[in-house]
């Protein structure tokens, strides 16, 4: 059984005004000439290596050896893939043990949140282990400016933050995750020890309490609704490099959101709208969308293409293009996209019919463009 009580002295972890003023850009460490660097994350983690390579290992990106055809040079992929494992395991076993009256889906929820890619680079961050991570400036322009825009964004949180407004970069969670192997091998397989080591690193741990006041915007969305007999309905598309969704209430736009990094944080933020415009009202009939077009029961626009179509004459838009995304036996999914403003492209939902699917993208597609007052 762990020793609950049992935690590795540890500092604090870096200030918000520390944080925002670093740049990610500027870490090209190398081990063999900053030995420092060794120290510094061993005091971090309140454990000393006696293996140094795999602290190195651990904390080297494969981009630190672009260009290098040595073969017997690693990154932390390996690490990270056991790691990946370890501290599910380590985390599952006190999870189960400090909460003995939880079912298994509500473990599987409160494990899922403790170990999450959100969680484990915010650990990364407030630790200021991306400040160790060796790149030798390879990595791409894109990836070091996501970085440090979710540095910023860490930076002005105080408590526990579940289900933040900018994607996490995998590269943060892969590193913590990498170390807890390291420390694992290093330990020879002591997963009882990893844990007092590592537990601390991981605090504020998310308990019950946490998942209840944070819970998923769009499960709560979800569920609002079912009490009330209502259907939800979440689409995507993309206007050029920034990722749009709208929620539809029984048919009804009822709120938007968008995100420059992919379309779960777009849905995110609409949901989290969807609830801030719930509690003031929800809609009684689909008036907004009723339009001239005509909708199924399933709010699906009865010869959409056409009226795509003359959407698009009318306009002066080039023609909609249409692709089949997925195809499985008799199912298939696909999606229309107008070359417009950097392009607008949407899919539909799964249907039995090529050319359901088709019309079934072009109903999405007209409702995007209504709901952005492009028509």
């Amino acid at each position: 059984m762990y020793n609950n009580t049992i935690k590795a002295s540890k500092p604090s972890s870096i200030h918000s005004h520390e944080l925002a003023s670093w740049s990610f850009r500027n870490s090209v460490y190398g081990f063999s000439e900053e030995e420092t660097d060794i120290r510094a994350v061993e005091k971090i983690l309140s454990y000393k290596f006696k293996d140094k390579k795999l602290l190195q290992e651990a904390l080297t990106h494969p981009a630190y050896y672009k260009n290098n055809n040595n073969n017997k040079l690693r990154s932390y992929q390996r690490l990270e893939f056991v790691g990946d494992v370890v501290l599910g395991l380590a985390v599952s076993k006190y999870l189960y043990l400090e909460h003995p009256s939880l079912s298994p889906g509500e473990l599987t929820n409160l494990r899922s949140a403790n170990v999450s890619n959100d969680k484990l680079a915010r650990v990364a961050v407030r630790h200021s282990l991306h400040r160790y991570i060796r790149h030798n400036n390879n990595l791409d322009d894109s990836l070091l400016d996501k970085i440090e825009e979710f540095v910023d964004e860490v930076s002005e949180e105080d408590d526990i933050v579940l289900h933040g407004s900018i994607k996490a970069p995998k590269i943060l969670a892969d590193i913590v995750e990498s170390l807890a192997a390291a420390i694992y091998f290093d330990l020879n397989f002591d997963l009882q020890n990893l844990w007092v080591i590592f537990r601390d690193l991981l605090e504020p741990i998310v308990t019950p309490k946490v998942l209840q006041q944070q819970p998923h915007p769009i499960t709560t969305l979800n569920e609002q609704c079912q009490k009330q007999g209502r259907e939800v309905d979440i689409k995507t598309w993309r206007e050029g490099a920034k990722h749009i969704a709208t929620v539809y209430v029984d048919g009804v736009s009822i709120a938007s959101g968008s995100s420059d990094q992919s379309k779960e944080i777009a849905k995110l933020n609409a949901a989290n709208q969807a609830l801030l415009e719930s509690s003031k009202s929800m809609p009684t009939n689909i008036g907004r969308l009723d339009f001239s077009f005509g909708l199924n029961k399933s709010f699906e626009i009865e010869g959409a293409e056409q009226k795509l179509n003359e959407v698009c004459q009318k306009k002066r838009w080039p023609d909609p293009i249409y692709r089949i995304e997925k195809e499985e036996g008799q199912k298939y999914v696909c999606s229309v996209q107008i070359p417009i403003d950097g392009g607008l492209s949407m899919e539909g939902e799964e249907k039995s019919g090529k050319m359901e699917a088709e019309n079934s993208a072009a109903s999405c597609i007209i409702r995007a463009l209504l709901e952005s007052n492009k028509i």
